[in-house]
């Protein structure tokens, strides 16, 4: 049995991809998510209309990771943007600190292809714990490499952990290194693509690169209770 795992990242409103997508799926189908800044808007700016987020819908996204394009500094405006999306998203390393009920999952559980996947997601810090600006906002940034190893901690062995990474190449390198139960990360925001999977300490790492050039195709098979990637591919998507 094996399971396709599909991942963009960094689309910056890049539209015209629904359409390859779908057709891509149709004939190899497989779970479809997006690492993080799809929008326009970003930390500090808001856009009332986003006009991406029908793209996304229209390609059937499973989830999309929260990255600095999707987080906003002000709780009722990522709560905005949150419920424009037909898909969740996903934010493994960011909490609120006033308790509000958050618009986003921690963690996402999927089952298919005898596989059981549990997905984390996690957003490059935008300031230091505890600084000043927490106090005003609400917003706690967790230590990406420690949320992860606590969610490696929590998941059964025979669940296959795939990290959507909004955190970039060189600290995906790191997070590989210190977090050595990860099973796939599919990165983003620095905007690297890599033609073929980069192994650092047996985890997978994958960047399909900006704009909507290019999906990932990411075939995972069961060896031992585990998933291992056996197969990889960068698909041409946008003409950018």
């Amino acid at each position: 049995m094996s399971l396709r795992v599909y991942h963009t990242s960094d689309l910056h409103d890049h539209r015209g991809i629904a359409t390859p997508l779908r057709a891509l799926r149709e004939h190899a189908p497989g779970f479809l998510f997006d690492s993080g800044d799809a929008l326009r808007g970003s930390q500090t700016l808001y856009r009332s209309r986003e006009p991406i987020v029908a793209e996304l819908a229209a390609a059937g996204y499973d989830a999309q990771a929260i990255g600095n394009r999707e987080f906003h500094y002000l709780f009722a405006l990522l709560a905005k943007r949150a419920r424009m999306m037909q898909h969740p998203l996903v934010c493994s390393n960011l909490i609120d600190v006033r308790r509000r009920p958050l618009p986003f999952a921690r963690t996402l559980d999927f089952a298919a292809q005898g596989f059981r996947l549990r997905v984390c997601a996690l957003l490059a810090v935008q300031y230091p714990e505890h600084s000043p600006w927490e106090r005003i906002f609400g917003w706690r940034f967790l230590d990406p490499a420690g949320a992860a190893r606590a969610i490696a901690s929590e998941t059964p062995e025979d669940t296959t952990l795939v990290v959507l990474s909004h955190l970039g190449l060189r600290v995906d390198r790191q997070l590989a290194r210190a977090v050595p139960r990860l099973d796939l990360i599919l990165g983003g925001h620095s905007h690297d693509t890599t033609p073929a999977p980069e192994w650092i300490e047996g985890v997978p790492i994958v960047h399909a690169g900006p704009y909507g050039a290019f999906v990932s195709r990411s075939e995972l098979e069961l060896e031992g209770g585990r998933a291992r990637l056996a197969r990889f591919d960068l698909l041409p998507l946008l003409g950018v």
